[in-house]
């Protein structure tokens, strides 16, 4: 992975120094919380309804065990003794005390971490692929372009206050994991007719009150253009975007305001000015980039699949967990290993100390010391010998992480909602966690099939509910909390919006009604067939009658 050099360290270490002379202006009441806010989001600090929360930034979701023991120490020494894994590869603590969060972030700079540009109107935490450098399918390892953009995004004097926040995602894979689509760019590697890697630059995508899908801007850009081309988009955007009103501020409101054609025409002559200017990517950056990381001296191991089978013919709880949590390396004998954050435990994406201690000594026991956050609120061990699962399994369930429910019904996003956002207008835990308590039936999960599930409560959807397969809203209906579905959503290559059902139901209807739909589903689909297909071909109409009647 990648490691910091001097000016990184430095950087970082000296951001949080500085954060700290702000934090101690503010406790003196030299600076107002007016004053200091601006301060205090740039450097990932939230005030929420009950304390601060400090999101701390993944990186393209990549994590050491030894940053893994980092925040579970930060977890038992400056929160409750938990994290939050979001669905944008981060890490939130909700129960911080001002004065503490200089110590915090010095702490987090040891392990070349930090909380940099992690909320405010910037350019956020560059997201990727899961899988990404050791998936089966994969054309080119995103995270060398994620880090390049990390780095030229981070601090960028030209872009640190745009009209909005804005999101970049980046995928080498043409089975999308990384939510290219409704990002405001998604930056998608595939081959043009000479064979060379490039990328399909997508723009405007996004969730929130008017989501939109990204539309495609330039098919095919070449590796060295990445960034002079990322900063004529930003360029455009940061000169025409609205600021006089934060819900239209978002590009995908510019874009779809002016069209697709218009954008690019915009984009492409400003980049006329910088294709050739020092933004143009030299291959020895790309090459001394892409040293970082240079995959694993894996030892030779033989195909185990003979021995799994015999050992999932034994154990049918362990065959479940092997059909939903492993996915395909592209090294012969070995596998990914997707590890649930979703149990009756604790909300969705939320991961004890101890856990994550577990999670780092198993990653170092059973790999090359590497974890990875996905957008689904889960971890992955990137790097498992196959012969090893059945003992990893076991290991896992002694701390709670062998639930086998990855991509079915019971592995919920769900933002943290009323329970702790001052924004949201209901709470999305509890419905998460009821639903999760009503599909606990492994035999039923895995014979309902693929299903993503998302939960926001709020139209901002941090839950990402506009592309679940079941979406779930949270609303104030006169003071009472009431949850509006949308069907048919999709964040893969495939990517949708859902579709609104029609009225929202009160919180003690809203998992009879997730009943209903899928019900609905089991008794329409055909052989095989997942949830999102079959919706796509027997449209709304009986779902609505299911829910609401016959009309």
């Amino acid at each position: 992975m990648y490691k910091y050099d001097e000016f990184d360290s430095r950087l970082v270490t000296e951001r949080a120094e500085q954060f700290r002379r702000q934090v101690k202006r503010r406790l003196s009441g030299e600076l107002s919380e007016d004053q200091f806010k601006p301060l205090r989001l740039m450097n990932g600090l939230y005030l929420q309804l009950h304390a601060y929360m400090l999101r701390v930034n993944v990186p393209y979701g990549m994590l050491s065990s030894t940053q893994m023991r980092k925040l579970a120490h930060i977890a038992r020494k400056y929160d409750r003794g938990y994290g939050h894994f979001t669905t944008r590869q981060n890490i939130q603590y909700n129960w911080i005390q001002l004065e503490q969060v200089p110590d915090l972030l010095a702490e987090l700079a040891q392990v070349e971490m930090h909380a940099i540009q992690s909320s405010g109107n910037c350019i956020r935490n560059v997201t990727s692929d899961q899988y990404a450098g050791v998936a089966a399918d994969e054309l080119e390892d995103p995270r060398v372009w994620c880090e390049i953009i990390r780095q030229w995004s981070t601090l960028h004097p030209e872009f640190s206050f745009l009209p909005r926040k804005f999101k970049i995602a980046v995928t080498g894979s043409p089975n999308d994991r990384a939510a290219v689509q409704v990002h405001d760019i998604g930056l998608r590697m595939h081959r043009n007719d000479d064979g060379q890697a490039g990328f399909e630059v997508i723009v405007g995508g996004g969730q929130g009150r008017t989501p939109h899908i990204g539309k495609t801007i330039r098919e095919w850009l070449e590796p060295e253009h990445l960034l002079s081309y990322l900063e004529a988009i930003l360029r455009v955007y940061n000169q025409d975007g609205r600021r006089d009103n934060m819900y239209k501020s978002r590009i995908k409101i510019l874009v779809h305001e002016i069209g697709a054609d218009t954008f690019r025409e915009l984009v492409e002559t400003e980049w006329a000015e910088l294709r050739d200017s020092e933004l143009r990517l030299p291959q020895s950056e790309i090459d001394r980039i892409s040293a970082c990381f240079a995959p694993p001296d894996y030892p030779r191991r033989a195909d185990a699949k003979t021995l799994l089978d015999s050992q999932a013919a034994a154990r049918p709880d362990f065959a479940a967990w092997l059909h939903s949590n492993i996915a395909e390396h592209k090294v012969p004998g070995y596998a990914i290993v997707n590890i649930s954050l979703k149990s009756l435990a604790a909300p969705p994406g939320d991961m004890t100390a101890k856990q994550m201690v577990a999670a780092a000594d198993l990653a170092d026991e059973y790999g090359f010391g590497e974890l990875r956050v996905n957008h689904r609120q889960n971890l992955v061990l990137p790097d498992v010998p196959q012969e090893q699962l059945l003992e990893l399994w076991q290991k896992l369930n002694t701390h709670g992480l062998g639930t086998a429910n990855i991509g079915h019904v019971s592995d919920i996003v769900a933002c943290p909602g009323l329970d702790y956002c001052s924004l949201a207008n209901a709470r999305s835990i509890p419905i998460a966690q009821e639903i999760n308590a009503r599909f606990q039936d492994l035999d039923r999960v895995h014979d309902i099939g693929e299903l993503s599930i998302n939960i926001s409560g709020c139209m901002n959807a941090c839950g990402h509910h506009h592309v679940g397969n079941i979406g779930i809203l949270g609303v104030d209906k006169k003071g009472k909390e009431y949850y509006q579905f949308t069907l048919g959503g999709s964040s893969g290559r495939d990517a949708a919006l859902g579709e609104r059902t029609g009225r929202g139901f009160p919180a003690a209807e809203a998992v009879d009604a997730v009943e209903s739909i899928i019900a609905t589903y089991l008794r329409l689909r055909a052989s095989d067939e997942r949830f999102v297909d079959t919706y796509r071909r027997v449209g709304m109409e009986p779902f609505q009658e299911a829910l609401y009647g016959a009309a």
